[in-house]
């Protein structure tokens, strides 16, 4: 079994996303009102390799969000605290491709939630069994969806993903966890915080847990100091989120790899070369 992390761009958010300051309402204005811009930020999407088959975490952004239009401009949020840097072939599919793999041999794809930046690459997988918490499908379809700051627009005509239970066993501080594989090696946690239905994948490898974490916290270091981002609806939720995170990961070995992390591709090749 082997790890991919595949870079699909970049992205510029505000400080205060990364790392809220407040609390409620005032926590998010602080967001949208904050003038200083962080470094760009990789946006990773990851690609398992597994004898079962072919699981993409996350599908990426789409080159059409660095073009003029594509975001609403009625939106506080894509107005003012969000740049996207991401090329035709910075793509999903054209990086599956360039690793000798076509985007229809993809099995699974793991939505670790729906915002734009890790959904923008759905048009490559038609062929694949899309997965999805019933949370995150109900809050971001129409119009409430928008609101919120998801983009259901751009969905394929064809999407039609299946609701993850989470009926299996407990995997550390997480109470219920999904088996995605039958070797049961490949697993989904529940870790709603910075959307009410985000979830993470954990992979079995050797003697290590490996956490491909979406955005439960944008570095590493901010899932150990249990800091909550600026834009997450339900801050005692994120933050029982990433104390069950450090508890995991205090329980056993564990790589840690969210998707906007400078580090998390360091991270993971260190592990390989362990």
């Amino acid at each position: 079994m082997r790890i991919h992390p595949i870079q699909t761009g970049t992205v510029i958010v505000r400080e205060r996303q990364r790392r809220g300051e407040g609390h409620g309402q005032a926590r998010v204005m602080r967001t949208l009102l904050d003038s200083n811009w962080t470094q760009p930020l990789p946006v990773t999407c990851w690609l398992i390799e597994h004898p079962e088959g072919l699981i993409m975490v996350d599908t990426g952004e789409t080159a059409a969000a660095s073009r003029p239009g594509h975001f609403p401009r009625w939106h506080p949020y894509f107005r003012r605290c969000v740049r996207l840097q991401v090329d035709d072939g910075d793509e999903a599919g054209p990086q599956l491709r360039a690793l000798g793999f076509s985007p229809d041999d993809v099995r699974w794809v793991v939505m670790t939630h729906m915002h734009t930046d890790h959904a923008g690459g759905l048009h490559h997988f038609p062929r694949s069994e899309i997965l999805i918490t019933p949370e995150e499908l109900s809050i971001s379809g129409g119009t409430m969806g928008r609101l919120r700051g998801y983009l259901p627009q751009y969905l394929p005509d064809w999407f039609d993903p299946r609701p993850v239970a989470f009926d299996g066993p407990a995997v550390g501080p997480f109470e219920h966890t999904r088996a995605l594989t039958q070797a049961g090696d490949v697993f989904l946690i529940p870790t709603e915080g910075h959307t009410p239905g985000h979830m993470s994948v954990g992979v079995r490898t050797g003697d290590r847990l490996v956490v491909l974490a979406g955005d439960v916290s944008y570095t590493q270091d901010l899932m150990l100091e249990g800091a909550v981002d600026g834009v997450c609806p339900d801050e005692e939720v994120a933050r029982r989120t990433l104390a069950r995170m450090r508890e995991l990961a205090a329980a056993e070995p564990t790589v840690y790899l969210p998707a906007h992390d400078p580090a998390s591709a360091e991270r993971l090749q260190g592990m390989v070369a362990a």
